[in-house]
């Protein structure tokens, strides 16, 4: 596959806080945005498995609860069916259920009423088209802080940027998959986008907040992402730091947070009544009631505790391929390391120097991290650490405000970046390429085996 080539060089980004530049329109933005949509669009359905484009998903867990909910139920109604082998559902009471969080569900309910059932409901076809929807935000976001002076990538840069989140990260092979903890990674990763583009400047606080709150009900940790926009509102407001021009007086910032925590805490209030109608607790979305061999640890140790720590730093820092004799090239479904799978992050940890952009996003990816980081479960099975997709497009707005200027060093780590998840993205969970991945049951062999 040809990697894209690099962006006309530009001048060293500085980072440091300059008036904002007349840039292209908005709406010139906006059409490109939509063209990176259809590129990428279209390279997601080439790679996409032909057997998931033209049925259901093996494990369909989303049009089942959207079938269960047009049933007027919030279980299923029985056990799984047998071709999703009951992998990830929760058993409470005697009673099946969907533990993972519901607004990708909800986006497949009028799939399922036109559809009849959720067999007939082509899931991974949907979750592919939406797969480009993310990457497209992302360079709105980019674009948006351009514009705003916060960033002095040119726009084939930003444009560059937000190609090689979708095609030079983990985000590719998960944009594929089309199942049920793949689609939810696609879904958030949009509603990500959006939060942060509406949180620049604080300027669009209940978009954010609506944002925020279909974010957390796709994948929950995603909360800890808040702080991006209290940042940004704060700076807005020209509170904490000496140099903050204010832009807000302190009664519109005021109204401004309060009309991001109203929309939040509704969405966020009805995800509490769901859970707690399922499952007798708000702050219980299923996991500890999953039906899977390694649930022991989880009732020993909780979902989220210290002891997990070393084994997911592990696969974040040092998962790496290995040769298998009669085999060739495996790779351990924990998944590659971080920096094998995208080299170009260095660049987000080793900026030039930094602004208040800088700092919101690497503090929102810290604290969106860090429960990933504590998570009983390190994203097995998997060709690279899925759960990094929670914080990655924190680490490109990271990347295109470090200050560091993006040469051919840069660009080549980008090509590497591409080459590396285009393997993943063309083998994973195909029965044809099986022999490239080591599982082994138990989630214990992390590395090569001895």
């Amino acid at each position: 596959m040809a990697h894209p080539a690099p962006p006309p060089r530009e001048s060293e980004a500085s980072s440091a806080p300059s008036a904002p530049r007349p840039a292209r329109g908005r709406g010139r933005a906006a059409v490109t945005a939509l063209a990176l949509y259809v590129c990428l669009t279209a390279v997601f359905f080439a790679l996409a498995p032909r057997d998931r484009l033209a049925s259901h998903s093996p494990y369909n867990h989303y049009a089942l609860q959207a079938d269960a909910w047009l049933h007027g139920r919030l279980d299923l109604g029985g056990p799984p069916p047998a071709y999703t082998g009951h992998n990830d559902f929760a058993s409470y009471r005697g009673k099946w259920f969907v533990s993972f969080g519901p607004v990708p569900a909800a986006l497949l309910v009028p799939f399922a009423a036109a559809a009849g059932s959720a067999e007939r409901v082509r899931d991974a076809q949907v979750f592919v088209a939406l797969a480009a929807v993310g990457p497209a935000l992302l360079y709105l976001v980019l674009d948006e802080l351009r514009r705003r002076g916060r960033s002095r990538r040119s726009d084939a840069t930003n444009l560059a940027l937000a190609a090689l989140f979708a095609l030079g990260t983990v985000y590719w092979f998960t944009a594929e998959q089309g199942t049920v903890w793949f689609a939810g990674h696609v879904v958030a990763v949009a509603c990500l986008a959006l939060y942060a583009l509406a949180s620049i400047g604080g300027a669009h606080p209940i978009v954010a907040g609506v944002a925020l709150g279909l974010a957390v009900g796709t994948r929950p940790n995603l909360l800890f992402a808040a702080p991006f926009f209290l940042w940004e509102l704060g700076r807005a407001a020209g509170l904490g730091r000496e140099g903050w021009r204010a832009e807000l007086g302190p009664a519109a910032a005021w109204r401004r947070l309060a009309a991001f925590l109203v929309p939040l805490g509704c969405v966020l209030a009805i995800l509490a009544w769901h859970n707690a109608v399922r499952f007798g607790d708000p702050f219980e979305f299923g996991h500890r009631y999953l039906d899977i061999a390694w649930r022991p640890r989880i009732d020993k140790w909780g979902l989220f505790s210290l002891h997990y720590l070393g084994r997911n730093l592990g696969v974040v820092l040092s998962g790496l391929p290995f040769w298998t004799p009669g085999h060739g090239v495996s790779v351990n479904a924990h998944g590659l390391a971080l920096w094998l799978t995208s080299p170009f992050y260095v660049y987000a940890l080793w900026p030039r120097r930094t602004n208040d952009a800088f700092r919101a996003a690497a503090i929102a990816a810290a604290c969106v991290a860090v429960p990933n980081l504590l998570y009983q479960n390190t994203g097995w099975i998997q060709f690279g650490y899925r759960f990094s997709n929670d914080f990655a497009p924190f680490l490109m707005i990271l990347v295109a405000t470090g200050g560091r200027r993006l040469g051919l060093r840069f660009w080549l780590l980008g090509a590497v970046a591409v080459a590396v998840n285009a393997f993943g993205a063309a083998t994973f969970d195909r029965r044809e390429h099986a022999h490239f991945y080591f599982v082994d049951g138990t989630q214990r062999v992390l590395h090569q085996p001895d």
